[in-house]
């Protein structure tokens, strides 16, 4: 006669006194406590999780991203290529975000709205240091983070390096491409200008593949994760858009207005326009 199996035998270990939990390891303690909504609006919980959980994938974007830029100038570009292609799906995450945010109504915003008084997301220094690991540089987009001094130092630090772009063009030039020298010895804190140079170069890739493969998938890699940069930027819009249509953001920017701007800029210009010419 056998007997009835004990689920309780073979199930999860029960974690002893002096041996780390599953919530220790995770500090979910600290990490489930740190939603202090400032009213009694419903919707305010969802507002503050959205962000929260938006810079902790930030915050994983800037750990991929710097050590895909250490592993390019390196010279290991195939590790690179995994990092480059998990910071897309880090912004695809970021943009289903959205989808969740976009079910909180003009009304149910403006329950809570007035008490983030000046706060903006425009004041996420991840976000902005985001950008300028990618390019987009404007040392002015510092003067909103210089009440908290590590994240302003952090952001000067940031524009002493050569950026992702810069890094990727380094490798086109080590390939024996022709880079004039206001591009490899550029104003690094400077914003990046799109070069004819730069966009002859890709274009001499991507019509032979076969011949600068690694280049190539660089190239195609930068332009995947920009597509989804792209989408998340214009998600954003939509989403402030439909929520709050064109008031003046709580930060003081114009709101929708500036958003729409930011849809203009280009990160990688040249792996954009020379498709046109292909």
């Amino acid at each position: 006669m056998t007997s009835s199996p004990n689920p309780a035998a073979s199930g999860p270990a029960t974690p002893r006194s002096g041996h780390m939990s599953y919530g220790d390891y995770l500090r979910l303690d600290s990490l489930l406590t740190a939603q202090a909504p400032l009213s009694d609006a419903h919707d305010e919980m969802l507002f503050i999780i959205q962000h929260q959980t938006s810079e902790l994938w930030m915050r994983l974007a800037i750990h991929e991203l710097n050590a895909a830029r250490a592993r390019l100038a390196a010279g290991s570009t195939r590790p690179a290529f995994k990092m480059l292609t998990r910071i897309a799906r880090i912004f695809e995450q970021l943009n289903g975000a959205w989808d969740v945010l976009r079910t909180m109504t003009p009304s149910d915003y403006s329950a809570f709205r007035a008490r983030l008084e000046q706060s903006s997301g425009f004041q996420s220094w991840q976000y902005r240091m985001i950008e300028f690991i990618l390019g987009n540089r404007n040392r002015a987009m510092i003067d909103p983070h210089a009440h908290r001094r590590e994240n302003a130092a952090a952001l000067e630090a940031e524009l002493t390096r050569p950026s992702l772009y810069d890094v990727a063009l380094r490798r086109l030039a080590d390939a024996g491409m022709e880079l004039p020298s206001e591009v490899l010895e550029r104003d690094l804190a400077a914003p990046y200008r799109p070069h004819a140079a730069v966009e002859r170069a890709w274009a001499h890739v991507y019509r032979a593949p076969e011949r600068h493969w690694e280049l190539y998938e660089l190239a195609e890699k930068l332009v995947d994760f920009e597509d989804y940069f792209r989408r998340w930027r214009f998600n954003h819009v939509t989403t402030v858009e439909r929520v709050i249509g064109f008031k003046r953001g709580t930060g003081g920017t114009s709101g929708v207005r500036y958003l729409k701007r930011m849809l203009e800029v280009e990160i990688f210009p040249e792996l954009w326009h020379l498709r046109t010419g292909l």
